[in-house]
């Protein structure tokens, strides 16, 4: 097997590189032949997945976010019952048809009959059991409120998938009207415009810019339109690898919050999510500090994160978390950091947070449900304006031919 190692040697140079080992003990026992130490070993094909799986996330298998739910909760009934962690989690993982989750459980459920506790063996699945999911069971294992602590996490999943699915479910209808509108304008490229094209070209037109275009785009489109979905494939595809990308991640970042209608959301779903984990982490008792920087994790805008990562490091110096959001008034409505303010005079920041979590859960909710009445109007000036650009560039030549009648 062939290892990425790092070693040092006994004067302090430090050396990396490949080397052909049968394990790691034999690649320790040849660096040390030759007078280094090793530090770390890896095998080279886990480096390249990793490589993989850094620049393109999206190929992950994934578990979804409701199969932890339901697992989450079960687990809650079952410890509550009285039945071993161990046991519940083999249990559980026999009735699991996704098979990565179904392979971690028992993983977990291993390593906790070896000696080690639950949230140990929760960690090394960052992938699976985020952060915040870890951070809060060793909380709940240390203060042996485990099952309340599963309880919170049930609810704070709950409330993330619910928000997910409102919005997803406000965008389908703005969706499937452009998909709607893209497949009837390729339509009309493919068989319409080649007819008129030919006439054109009979009557020997002069056309105008707008009408070579759409024309040259008709008949592309009828010679190679076979090509057509794998142009959207592959434009799709580079998309994706691009907006994966930190430099891409925040230009659509960016945009999104200068977007009318889109902007609103994406502030007051960030705000929703920040308050509702920031206050179930305090209310578990995690610092403010690590649950800031938990916090920060789990939030999607790019420019959110880095508020709260900065707030963390302001009240890591004794400054009040209030006070260290109040520059990124921008991004927090004042609403946020009053409520803030109010509960770290009271001491009861976690529950007021987890209070100010249901009223901006409830803010997208109230957006989401008028979300397709107000994107309507917008859509419809997109459709007439591609009508009416399609409509002038094909009816421009024949007014012109009429007119020098």
């Amino acid at each position: 097997m062939r290892y990425h190692y790092l070693a040092k040697s006994y004067r302090g140079e430090i050396r990396s590189g490949i080397m052909e080992a049968k394990d790691k003990r034999t690649l320790a026992h040849l660096l040390r032949r030759e007078g280094f130490i090793l530090i770390k070993a890896e095998p080279e094909t886990e480096r390249l997945k990793k490589k993989i799986s850094l620049y393109l996330p999206f190929f992950r298998r994934k578990v979804p976010l409701k199969e932890k739910i339901i697992f989450t909760r079960n687990l809650r009934v079952m410890i509550e019952a009285g039945v071993s962690l161990p046991k519940a989690l083999g249990t559980l993982s026999s009735h699991l048809k996704n098979k990565k989750f179904k392979k971690v459980l028992v993983e977990v459920r291993d390593e906790i009959v070896k000696g080690k506790s639950f949230s140990e063996s929760l960690k090394k699945y960052p992938d699976v059991f985020p952060e915040l999911f870890v951070n809060m069971i060793k909380v709940g294992e240390e203060s042996g409120t485990l099952e309340k602590t599963l309880e919170v996490l049930t609810l704070q999943m709950e409330r993330q998938y619910e928000l997910n699915s409102k919005i997803k479910g406000a965008m389908i209808y703005p969706l499937i009207i452009i998909f709607a509108m893209v497949g009837i304008g390729v339509l009309m490229l493919m068989v319409v415009v080649p007819k008129l094209a030919q006439t054109f070209e009979e009557l020997s037109l002069q056309l105008p810019f707008t009408t070579r275009v759409v024309i040259g785009m008709g008949l592309f489109l009828a010679k190679f339109w076979y090509l057509f979905p794998l142009i959207i494939l592959a434009g799709g595809f580079l998309l994706k690898i691009f907006f994966s990308t930190p430099s891409g991640k925040r230009i659509i970042d960016t945009l999104v919050l200068k977007i009318p209608i889109v902007n609103f959301i994406v502030r007051t779903t960030n705000s929703a999510y920040t308050v509702r984990t920031l206050g179930s982490l305090i209310s578990s008792g995690v610092p403010i500090v690590r649950s800031l920087k938990i916090t920060s994790g789990t939030l999607g805008n790019i420019y959110f994160k880095e508020a709260i990562n900065e707030a963390a490091e302001e009240v890591k110096k004794g400054i009040k978390l209030a006070e260290a959001l109040r520059p990124y008034i921008h991004l927090y409505s004042p609403v946020v950091i009053q409520m803030i303010e109010v509960g770290e005079e009271t001491g009861e920041t976690g529950k007021i947070l987890l209070k100010l979590a249901e009223f901006f859960e409830e803010e997208v909710t109230n957006v989401t449900k008028n979300l397709a009445s107000v994107i309507e109007p917008l859509v419809i000036l997109l459709i007439g304006g591609v009508v009416g650009f399609f409509a002038v560039s094909m009816v421009q030549p024949m007014y012109s031919m009429l007119k020098a009648l």
